[in-house]
């Protein structure tokens, strides 16, 4: 997924394959690009996957406070984005990143922590 550089708009060709919530948001994944962990898992309109696919950092937009923020600019646990990808049905994102230090709000490397919730296994 491309977008031109220093627009000011989605790449209109990015954007019309989103299928976006009643909010207009898609859900992005993130993930370590190198060891393939599952980080966190955000939100995204049209301009934070905008400024994600143009700045090089990840871009959110908080559904509880309800203006867009940047991993790191407060607590130094920057993501470099290496790639972005859109899923085949156009609702979700992956979002490879190279992660510095930890990804959650709590202080852990992954917001998926060890509560395992005791799934029955496939036999």
């Amino acid at each position: 997924m491309s977008a031109a550089r220093n627009e000011d708009t989605l790449d209109p060709a990015v954007a019309e394959r989103l299928k976006r919530d009643p909010a207009g948001l898609v859900a992005a994944v993130v993930q370590q690009y190198d060891t393939l962990e599952v980080l966190m898992l955000g939100w995204m309109d049209d301009e934070a996957l905008r400024r994600t696919l143009t700045e090089g950092r990840v871009t959110f937009w908080s559904r509880s406070r309800q203006e867009y923020w940047r991993k790191g600019d407060t607590s130094g646990h920057v993501q470099a984005v290496h790639s972005v990808h859109l899923d085949c049905d156009g609702d979700a994102l992956l979002v490879r990143v190279d992660q510095t230090g930890a990804a959650c709000h709590t202080g852990s490397r992954t917001c998926f922590d060890e509560r395992d919730l005791h799934a029955e296994k496939a036999v």
